[in-house]
């Protein structure tokens, strides 16, 4: 297969192909040929790019070797990437160099990219078939219009204003976007404190890492009334109805534990109709059963990795430990309840032996129900050095230890448990229905 031309990027954020060169991707720090099958065409909705003072880094096929581009006919070029749309995962990054003191990337994720026969490609799979967040779903004019419906249904409630003056308006958010549509996954920010200190939060980040964050967090606890004010409607006459508390644009919603709970118990007073989630560090299983106890359907526990030290070293959790974020997963299917994990794929480092080994580990022990594999948005070589992840990418010149490829992980922990879900977002009550994957049937909340 002859492969896509590498793509970069003029001064002026100008992208082009360099027809000499081929793309390559990067598996950790490794440069990389993608094969036919680890290449699709750019998804619709996705964005290219410009990495500031990165070198792009080709493949050149007269040479056979990689090569760095820092210029092309006489003038600076920069690496270029994709950030793709949702539902996809990445193959590779982008594959790229960086000098010293170049300033860290923001918080987005770089898929690798190339141009052939007229369009872009990228370095990816999509992993869920639900078109909930594709942007061709979207009329924008009827979200504005909904959206400003919305505010007048619903004139005192400071969370839905949030969510449409926030979330809408100022950041185009899909799910909120569904909201203000009446469809699909409804989401419920609740907490503006959080009791970890991830690397990559985009809600919050320090001064000092020259990163701003992607979008603004919640500055209040809503109440109960609030909450169940516009979830009980969504919920009643939504297709394929979620309800989930845990969104980008908040802290750690279990820190609102008590709130969430009252709120769970008067929305199934209402009506049993649809799933109610909590997208969370499940730092707290104490709270996470009383959750269950109050009608909590399914819960999706961010991973960045399945090995405790690295888990710690990019979520550096306040007050609770890598085996409170287990036993809440544990209780969850003590209580019959949907778990899921919120995976971040980082090339190279998922799908290295050990990560796969130690995540094996967890299916095995815990029995989740579904993987949500989502691309981490960070400057790849900040995670890295956060990680220390430079030993590891050292010792991949022995065989024992190479990655092997993020779609043969795929198929390795699908053919192992076979019950496993793979996706990108919450499921409805019908998925969970329809595919079983190890699920009974969720059991009547103790109120």
């Amino acid at each position: 297969m002859k492969l896509p031309h590498l793509v970069v990027s003029d001064r002026d954020g100008n992208i082009f192909e360099i027809p000499e060169l081929s793309m390559a991707g990067m598996s950790l720090n490794a440069p990389t040929l993608p094969t036919e099958q680890e290449l699709i065409p750019l998804p619709y909705g996705s964005d290219l790019y410009l990495l500031p003072e990165r070198t792009a880094v080709g493949y050149d096929p007269r040479r056979k070797e990689f090569v760095e581009v820092k210029e092309y006919h006489g003038e600076p070029v920069f690496a270029a990437a994709a950030f793709m749309a949702p539902a996809y995962v990445q193959v590779y990054r982008s594959a790229f160099a960086t000098p010293a003191g170049a300033p860290r990337l923001s918080l987005y994720s770089y898929t690798a990219v190339g141009w052939k026969n007229g369009q872009f490609y990228a370095a990816g799979k999509r992993i869920d078939p639900d078109l909930r967040q594709d942007l061709s779903t979207f009329n924008l004019n009827l979200v504005e219009q909904e959206a400003r419906r919305m505010l007048r249904r619903y004139p005192q409630n400071r969370l839905t204003g949030h969510l449409i003056r926030n979330c809408v308006f100022r950041y185009g958010c899909p799910a909120a976007r569904n909201f203000a549509l009446g469809r699909w996954e409804c989401p419920i920010p609740t907490s503006p404190g959080c009791n970890a200190a991830c690397v990559g939060c985009i809600s919050e980040q320090p001064a000092e890492t020259g990163v701003r964050s992607t979008q603004d967090r919640l500055d209040f606890m809503p109440s109960v009334e609030e909450i169940v004010e516009f979830t009980v409607p969504h919920l009643k006459n939504a297709p394929r109805a979620v309800v989930s508390f845990g969104q980008g644009c908040e802290g750690e919603p279990l820190l609102a534990g008590p709130v969430i709970k009252e709120a769970i118990k008067e929305i199934r007073r209402c009506t049993d109709r649809g799933i109610i989630n909590i997208n969370t560090n499940a730092s707290r299983p104490a709270a996470v059963e009383e959750l269950c106890k109050a009608g909590l359907d399914s819960i999706r526990v961010s991973l960045n990795s399945a090995q405790k030290g690295y888990y710690e070293a990019y979520y550096r959790p306040r007050h609770y430990t890598f085996e409170d974020v287990l036993e809440s997963l544990r209780i969850m299917r003590r209580y019959n309840r949907w778990a899921s994990i919120n995976y971040f794929v980082f090339p190279g480092f998922t799908d290295h032996p050990a990560e796969v080994s130690a995540l094996e580990r967890l299916i095995g022990e815990v029995k989740i129900n579904m993987i949500q594999a989502r691309n981490l948005n960070i400057d790849p070589e900040w995670y890295i050095e956060e990680l220390g992840l430079k030993e590891l990418a050292a010792s991949n010149g022995k065989a024992a230890a190479k990655p092997i490829g993020i779609l043969a992980w795929i198929e390795r922990i699908s053919q192992k448990f076979p019950w496993i879900k793979w996706g990108y977002f919450n499921p409805p009550r019908e998925e969970m229905q329809a595919g079983h994957y190890g699920w009974e049937g969720i059991r009547k909340p103790t109120l």
